[in-house]
């Protein structure tokens, strides 16, 4: 059964986990890990007096008590992550199905009177552009996350029924001492990651999962398509592919320069030749082969050699090593000759890869032919010579302010005073001008050197590799015709895309009109060639205007960018910035993409995977094909099947729930006066800026107030002490006020027969049952103010009052109940992430209290914060 093969992995693991304890710290130490593990099961099912006795027992807990307590129940919640998710994949799991299951929505397509060949040009169709990014999320170290893989894989192989006693005991051991390798190791890093190590990373998670992957899944796609339908999977066909924003997102983040975007650039193409010789490797091995076609002959212009492909194999080795060794003196600072043997273009290697292939299908070897030399011809369509491609992301007042000093040094004036108009008049001249406007020996202000320097970079490195340039807080169109006139002074020999990304409410309710003054400039239609992409943010808008507001813009702006780009014949590919979190518009891939509009994936999905979510969807094989099979089937479902649009009587209430549910955010976000000071005090931001999580500040500018503070701080703050407010805050008296205007059915038929407003009340659902109002109460008492202790309250009464208004919608008794696997594996977690929360509630009272704190109590405080982020499976 399912929950006996992850719940007897959970006790296996932590039985473990309590005999190192043991080892290390003594039985005593044990047993009072034990009773308090106990006392927050009993309080958990409502033992008022339990939860009093948990409470002073920790309270009373001694200094040096503090860091193996909280270590110890932080590793356990990592352990149970992990054997939660191989239960996800384990074949043995109760309901365990192939997760690729195509002849399923093949059969749901045809029940929807779709033909074969519409079927198969929607899978020709399918374009999944999955983007790495470097949010500070990922609160777990490098080598701990191996070592969580480590685990995984023994648990795969314990479970199997023929398994001999010596090999059991042997795998047994070696679980023993992973889970001892856990506890001798500190969870927290000393320093932050460079952004060239946040990088190394990004290509950690390609060697180690996606290369195997991404051919095993289409592999399996192909088979079951094949099997279903007449029809194959192209070998040129690029359904997958990923990119990554690390080394080239510098928004807010100084330590992301040209020269680091430069050398990971060069690092990503090493990683590339590196991982491909590994792949020539073994087909110089296996293609021993005396038997090809007479074109293959005169190809390799060899007519005598006895092993033809290995022979070409072995001249793909040669330039691969060469090409390393070309990066290597590159990485280290040299000038070398590029020659023709570097392979720098992907056709360089596809090429030879493709006439092998075509030869032995020729020669009746299919069977070779679409085995291991497929499995690198599609690795060469996915990742190509660079592995990933790198965006560049740059905030709009930078450009700005960059071409301000560049005309107030030429005497035309301070661009940044400029009418809108006068702006776009200047940057259309320019970019039809012959001449350059950036003077030769002139010496700019540190910034926009950096800006001019960063433009170099991108026209030095050949087209196709850095994708797009993304303007974040993009407000007006010369902001994004202010990126192609820096381009164009850089002499960026191809055209880069500009992407702009749409994030506040203001902006996402203006982007229609900007994109729409865009389209009518001539310059600029010639230039995009009829295809934009636009990138739609959700963490700053939720931030900015609460969920339920951010949601209702987040789509009626893509409905509304959608028909734009539909009437003047632009194929539009909409790139969406979710985070992890409810807060910052994540929640499950595939009911996320079921709840935008109509036509939203007609030409491709982009969307980020962030921080800890990259781990969890795509860090080991058998979970990035599961991920990849989950967005595979939305994509073929949402595009031939779309959910319906939404009557106007469900839109005239969603804009009245988000007006309503805005002015609540914004009255208590922006407007209180004590919220400012309450957010600091009675949640653990201040300390979370001390752990060393990414290489980006917390802040957009050092000096400002919640308002400058990124979206990832602001949710993992509320997530931390349990009150989850950002997902929730204004949305119960939005649902109020319609259900007292008499309209609770409508909310019941758009909750059935929207997925938009379906899911939303889903996610409210999920965020409730995580949330916790006697915890947060206790943050209060003891960490804050009691002049702010109204808020405090007031805001839970409002916790309380969501959660009876969502449930009268959804029509549960009581929260999650349509998801009771989800539920007890939250409340299962609750149990362990409890005492953390407590313990960290203690140690900001005695760290707060005591600038001169041990360095054992601020560590034991940042465990708690990492183990509480465990416990809640989504940190930013």
């Amino acid at each position: 059964m399912q929950q006996s093969l992850m719940h007897s992995n959970i006790k296996l693991l932590g039985d473990m986990l309590g005999k190192t304890i043991s080892e290390a710290k003594g039985q005593d130490m044990v047993d009072l890990i034990e009773t308090i593990r106990r006392l927050s099961k009993a309080s958990h099912s409502g033992d008022i007096e339990a939860h009093k006795s948990l409470v002073k027992t920790l309270q009373n807990l001694k200094d040096e008590e503090f860091l193996p307590v909280a270590r110890s129940f932080n590793q356990f919640l990592n352990l149970t992550n992990t054997a939660e998710q191989y239960n996800s994949i384990s074949p043995h799991a109760q309901g365990a199905e192939n997760p690729i299951n195509f002849p399923a929505i093949y059969k749901k397509l045809k029940n929807a009177n779709f033909s074969d060949s519409e079927i198969i040009k929607a899978i020709e169709n399918i374009s999944i552009d999955l983007v790495l990014t470097a949010h500070p999320t990922e609160i777990n170290r490098r080598s701990l996350i191996n070592n969580l893989n480590q685990v995984d894989h023994c648990l795969e192989l314990l479970d199997h029924d023929d398994l001999a006693e010596h090999q059991k005991i042997q795998i047994l051991q070696r679980l023993k001492q992973l889970i001892a390798q856990y506890w001798y190791t500190d969870e927290i890093r000393q320093n932050r990651p460079t952004p060239n190590e946040e990088a190394k990373w990004g290509y950690d998670a390609v060697e180690n999962s996606l290369w195997a992957a991404v051919p095993a899944y289409l592999r399996e796609l192909d088979e079951q398509i094949r099997n279903t339908i007449a029809y194959r999977i192209p070998i040129d066909a690029r359904p997958i592919h990923f990119s990554s924003w690390m080394g080239g997102d510098r928004d807010g983040n100084p330590n992301v320069t040209a020269k680091v975007t430069h050398a990971v650039l060069l690092d990503s193409r090493k990683r590339a030749a590196t991982l491909f010789l590994a792949d020539i490797e073994i087909l110089v091995k296996e293609l021993s082969m005396a038997t090809c076609t007479s074109e293959f002959r005169d190809y390799i212009k060899d007519y005598e050699i006895q092993e033809p492909y290995r022979e070409l194999m072995k001249r793909l080795r040669t330039q691969l090593r060469n090409t390393i060794a070309y990066l290597d003196a590159r990485i280290a600072g040299k000038n070398v000759e590029l020659t023709d043997d570097i392979l720098i273009h992907n056709e360089q290697i596809w090429e030879p890869l493709h006439e092998c292939y075509k030869s032995l299908v020729a020669c009746k070897m299919e069977i070779i032919a679409n085995d291991k030399l497929l499995d690198t011809l599609r690795r060469v369509k996915c990742f190509g010579l660079t592995l990933v491609q790198i965006d560049i992301r740059q905030e709009s007042t930078i450009h700005t302010e960059t071409i301000s000093e560049i005309t107030r040094y030429l005497g035309l004036g301070d661009y940044e005073t400029w009418s809108e108009e006068e702006k776009q008049a200047f940057l259309i001249r320019e970019l039809n001008s012959k001449r350059p406007l950036v003077p030769n020996n002139w010496e700019p202000s540190p910034q926009t050197k950096e800006v001019l320097q960063t433009c170099k970079v991108i026209a030095e490195t050949p087209e196709g590799v850095i994708p797009t340039y993304i303007i974040s807080m993009t407000r007006t169109p010369s902001d994004i015709l202010a990126v192609y006139l820096l381009l164009k002074e850089a002499e960026c020999p191809y055209t880069l895309p500009v992407t702009p990304l749409f994030e506040t409410l203001n902006d996402l309710n203006n982007s229609n009109g900007i994109m729409q003054q865009l389209f009518n400039i001539s310059w600029y239609r010639g230039v995009i060639k009829n295809k934009q992409m636009i990138m739609i943010g959700y963490s700053d808008s939720a931030k900015d205007a609460g969920s339920i507001a951010a949601g209702w813009a987040q789509y009626r702006a893509q409905e509304a960018l959608i028909k734009t780009c539909q009437d003047a014949g632009i194929a539009l590919t909409l790139f969406h910035g979710r985070g992890g979190t409810v807060g910052r518009g994540g929640g499950p891939a595939k009911v996320a993409l079921f709840s935008q509009p109509p036509g939203s994936l007609k030409d491709g999905l982009r969307v980020t995977e962030q921080g800890e979510m990259i781990r969890f969807k795509l860090g080991l094989p058998d979970l990035a094909i599961k991920t990849l099979s989950l967005y595979t089937d939305a994509i073929l479902e949402a595009n031939l099947l779309p959910p319906p649009a939404p009557k106007q009587e469900w839109r005239d209430l969603m804009d009245e729930m988000s007006d309503v549910s805005c002015d609540v955010y914004q009255g208590i976000v922006r407007k209180d006066p004590d919220f400012i000071p309450y957010f600091y005090q009675a949640t653990p931001e201040a300390e979370l800026a001390r752990l060393p999580l990414g290489s980006r500040p917390a802040k957009r500018r050092p000096n400002g107030g919640v308002e400058s503070l990124r979206a990832i701080p602001w949710i993992f703050g509320w997530t931390q002490n349990r009150l989850m407010l950002p997902a929730w805050l204004g949305a119960g008296e939005a649902l109020q006020k319609v259900i007292d205007d008499g309209k609770i059915d409508t909310l019941k038929t758009m909750y059935k027969d929207w997925p938009f407003f379906g899911t939303r009340i889903s996610m409210l659902e999920m965020v409730f049952a995580k949330a916790d109002s006697r915890m947060s109460e206790y943050y209060d008492d003891r960490l804050v103010e009691e002049k702010y202790q109204g808020l405090g309250k007031k805001l839970r009464a409002q916790l309380e009052s969501a959660i009876k208004s969502t449930l009268r919608i959804s029509q549960d008794e009581y929260l999650m109940e349509g998801l009771p696997e989800i539920a007890e594996n939250i409340a299962m977690r609750n149990i362990y992430t409890n005492p953390l929360n407590l313990l960290q509630v203690e140690l900001l009272h005695r760290t707060r209290k005591d600038d001169e704190h041990s360095p054992e109590l601020e560590l034991a405080l940042m465990i708690t914060i990492s183990g509480i982020a465990a416990g809640m499976r989504n940190t930013g």
